[in-house]
């Protein structure tokens, strides 16, 4: 089946045009680590070798060996590009030269530390900005990063190391890739090559080292390294699914998805959401449905519902609000296209008959969840202090409600008139009950 046949005629032209494009543009992979030394660039070494065994055109534009035997070996092997040299301050220092990359045209170009800023007089401030131009040239880029360097987690490498890192790598670059190698060591193994000298400090961080390379810090490195791949799969597999017109959830992973709203039950939902997601080591999320209703909620009401939505995020989840004028609909369409794998709802607090009348929120989600599991959680509201505040207000009579009472019972009295000959007494309170109920 052609493109053409795949897409909507209405918008195939500028459809198609993107695809050329997207097409017409070279291709990223990165290969991801923890930390240094963990074997990225021996790794893209190998990759590109096998590649070059393939018949494909491989060049090395930049590749840092720090004087490793084995690693200059693998160099050896391939193709390599003469750095420029580049003076800054009486110093020479070599860079990539791109215009002999661009000007060579191979199909795969090596160029080792993504996160590097050039130096002063090179046409780009920042290494990736370099591989942005090959990418646009159509040229394939192998390329290392470390998870670290990533400018979102910069504050969360901060708190977790205590060292801010200067060279940092926009996310989208890592967003746009193409593909994303995970390369993992054991912390044991990396600690003892830190031991041997076999991982490359430079001297300027020499002191820093020790606060670094603590186990605590490398095992957390190692899980945001972990998690950001998995993160990239996932969006990856969510794409493929929307593309090709596939209903969700595909269970590849889990993912909780808790219905919140202005009720003081919803912030036991929230907890035990946080944790039946632990023990399932899944993501999760509170959702909230903004319905016509919102407007008619009391500023008690509002006030427990930000403060619901603020204790999911505390508690490490996401919160969203969703406009909607179902909330059963809404909720369960977001989760199909959102691969949620599991809701969680509360058990409606009103009584048997409230629900025969209006329905029960959980049964709506239960009748649209389809392949989604539905978890529903009982019990009395957490906050028994707000609990209290609400119920000890003052409300406003509604006369309405006496009015319907006297109604029901005076359509009691009317029924039972042309009965009273015909039925015993005693059976006419059944007229009266019914108006009760």
């Amino acid at each position: 089946m052609t493109l053409k046949a795949r897409l909507d005629p209405a918008r195939s032209q500028p459809n198609v045009q993107r695809e050329e494009r997207r097409l017409a543009r070279g291709r990223l992979k990165i290969f991801l680590g923890y930390a240094a030394g963990v074997g990225k660039t021996y790794a893209m070494l190998e990759a590109a070798l096998q590649r070059s065994e393939e018949g494909v055109n491989v060049v090395a534009a930049y590749v840092e060996t720090h004087g490793r035997s084995e690693t200059e070996e693998m160099l050896a092997g391939l193709e390599l590009v003469t750095p420029r040299q580049i003076s800054y301050r009486g110093v020479l220092l070599p860079e990539m030269d791109l215009d002999a990359v661009l000007a060579r045209r191979p199909t795969v170009v090596l160029v080792d530390e993504l996160a590097h800023t050039n130096v002063p007089g090179s046409r780009h401030i920042k290494r990736y900005q370099d591989v942005l131009e090959l990418l646009d040239a159509g040229i394939d880029v192998y390329s290392t990063l470390n998870v670290q360097h990533l400018g979102s987690l910069n504050d969360v490498v901060a708190q977790i190391t205590g060292i801010v890192v200067r060279e940092t790598v926009p996310d989208r670059v890592l967003d746009e890739a193409d593909e994303i190698e995970l390369i993992d060591l054991p912390i044991d193994e990396l600690l003892e090559r830190l031991e041997e000298g076999k991982v490359y400090i430079p001297e300027q961080a020499g002191r820093d080292v020790r606060h670094f390379f603590r186990p605590g810090n490398l095992n957390a490195l190692r899980e945001l390294a972990f998690r950001r791949a998995a993160d990239r799969i996932d969006e990856k597999m969510r794409a493929y699914m929307q593309t090709h017109g596939i209903s969700g959830p595909w269970p590849a992973a889990e993912r909780l998805l808790v219905c919140v709203g202005p009720s003081p039950l919803s912030e036991r939902l929230v907890r035990t959401g946080r944790r039946l997601a632990t023990r399932l080591n899944a993501e999760w999320l509170a959702v909230y449905v903004e319905t016509s209703g919102h407007a008619s909620l009391s500023e008690v009401e509002r006030d427990r519902l930000g403060q619901t939505l603020r204790l999911a995020e505390e508690l490490g989840g996401r919160s969203v609000t969703l406009p909607g004028r179902s909330v059963a609909e809404t909720v369960t369409n977001y989760a199909r296209t959102h691969n949620v794998t599991k809701i969680v709802a509360g058990k409606p607090l009103q009584s048997r008959w409230t629900e025969l009348l209006t329905g029960s929120l959980v049964d709506q989600i239960i009748q649209h969840s389809r392949d989604i599991d539905v978890y529903v959680i009982s019990g009395e509201p957490t906050d028994a202090g707000g609990a209290q505040k609400i119920e000890s207000a003052p409300r406003p009579l509604q006369w309405g409600r006496y009015l319907c009472s006297v109604a029901l019972v005076g359509l009691a009295t009317l029924l039972g008139l042309p009965l009273r000959p015909l039925i015993e007494p005693t059976n006419l309170v059944m007229l009266y009950l019914l108006a009760v109920v």
